[in-house]
């Protein structure tokens, strides 16, 4: 089993940067891929972003390309997410996932954090 709790959301204003940690309990095969994905009110849970702990192979979004960078500290096991030029469109629980394999269907994420709320202002 992989624990992880995510930190680092908060209410910003529209411009502003922010980053999110994923700390993990453990890292093994069954959770190599690290993920991101949000779910804004009222829409269903989307991909953002995703690494893997061996190699730190990095996916996106088409639609956070250029803003997000997500990266890890294996030492720490502790994945992370900045997200620059906030936009309030970005307003969404983010939630850490994991899997043994690349995915960016959240249905076959093995595990998953409770989430962090972003709320960007306008």
């Amino acid at each position: 089993q992989v624990q992880l709790v995510e930190s680092g959301g908060g209410l910003v204003q529209a411009g502003d940067s922010l980053r999110l940690s994923c700390a993990a309990s453990r890292r093994t095969f069954s959770n190599n891929y690290m993920g991101w994905f949000r779910q804004a009110p009222g829409k269903e849970r989307e991909f953002v972003a995703a690494i893997t702990w061996r190699g730190g192979n990095t996916y996106y979004a088409d639609s956070v390309k250029g803003r997000f960078t997500i990266s890890r500290d294996n030492a720490k096991n502790t994945m992370y997410l900045q997200i620059n030029s906030l936009k309030p469109e970005d307003t969404a629980v983010y939630y850490c996932a994991a899997a043994a394999t690349m995915t960016a269907d959240y249905n076959r994420m093995a595990y998953w954090g409770k989430g962090t709320l972003v709320t960007v202002s306008s």
